[in-house]
């Protein structure tokens, strides 16, 4: 069983908030102008038949525009809970493997057991194949460049418009409450979810940030990230617009995004006047990166998830 010990917790209070730099403005423009673009409902999407003959799942494929106007179909799975809702709904985007793995990338699944712990308490559950992974396919928009050069918040707001556009989707649903959302992100999804904090975000009520993060692993190695130095940078930038309290939970053998550098981005977040609940929890099993969706995961974050959305008002 891992270790459920939580070493330190931190709440960052918001201060004054200073003027965004002209470039995240211009990118937050972009991306509300790319969410206004395809807010139409279920219009644009395909709706595939019922996964494995179960009526409380659908496979979509959503619709998302890019910069250049140009149009991907991401796939889509939709979980509901038990009875008629409307429920809230609720956002599970995933990490980034290595580029050989990215095109055999899979949907989550309703019956594991991060997907189960929300269903169990009634949210309805999406889960979404972003650009360049798995049946998805086209272009990696997320991608940050060459590790010198890595532009981690050009591909957080790529990410961003991903989930915007499957938030968008997902509310109009008959079955979905149009407002109060959660989007919950891991790893590279994670990273994605402190940058859609920073761009509008009307439907969107709580954020929860799993080992948030991109550039770990450099080079296939523990401990070695690509230019950690920009990663804390381009969350100071998100800090500047966010306007959602959100909660990151990270772990002590978190070989990707270790400690430091958890608190280290926090810092620069929380400096530039972003909100969020910084849990620095102790190890878990060998990897603690792995966490949100690993074996009794659920049962060390789901207790600060519950006092998170209880602070926020959040409920099915």
């Amino acid at each position: 069983m891992a270790d459920l010990a939580i070493t330190t917790t931190e709440r960052n209070q918001r201060g004054s908030r200073s003027t965004a730099a002209s470039c995240v403005l211009a990118a937050a423009l972009v991306l509300s102008a790319s969410v206004d673009s395809h807010a139409q409902g279920t219009a644009g999407a395909e709706v595939q038949a019922p996964a494995a003959a179960d009526t409380r799942q659908s496979l979509y494929s959503v619709p998302v525009i890019d910069a250049g106007g140009r149009t991907t179909f991401l796939k889509t799975r939709i979980c509901r809970p038990s009875g008629e809702g409307p429920s809230t709904l609720l956002v599970i985007n995933h990490g980034s493997p290595p580029n050989a793995e990215r095109p055999h990338m899979s949907l989550g699944s309703c019956g594991q057991e991060a997907a189960q712990w929300f269903i169990g308490r009634g949210y309805v559950v999406v889960f979404a194949l972003r650009r360049g992974y798995g049946e998805t396919g086209g272009v990696w928009a997320e991608d940050f460049g060459d590790c010198d050069h890595a532009d981690y918040f050009r591909a957080g707001l790529e990410t961003a418009r991903d989930i915007a556009a499957v938030v968008s989707f997902a509310t109009g649903l008959p079955f979905v409450r149009p407002q109060g959302a959660v989007v919950v992100g891991q790893s590279a999804g994670g990273w994605g979810t402190i940058a859609y904090d920073s761009v509008p975000h009307d439907k969107v009520a709580a954020f929860v940030v799993m080992a948030g993060g991109r550039g770990g692993h450099r080079k296939n190695l523990p401990n070695n990230n690509c230019r950690p130095e920009l990663l804390v940078e381009s969350a100071a930038r998100y800090g500047t617009n966010a306007r959602t309290p959100m909660l990151w939970i990270y772990t002590a053998n978190d070989s990707y995004f270790g400690p430091p550098l958890a608190r280290a981005m926090w810092q620069a977040f929380s400096r530039r006047g972003g909100e969020a609940d910084l849990e620095q929890l102790g190890p878990y099993n060998q990897e603690g990166h792995h966490l949100f969706f690993g074996p009794g995961g659920s049962v060390i974050w789901g207790p600060l998830v519950e006092r998170y959305f209880a602070r926020l008002g959040i409920s099915p």
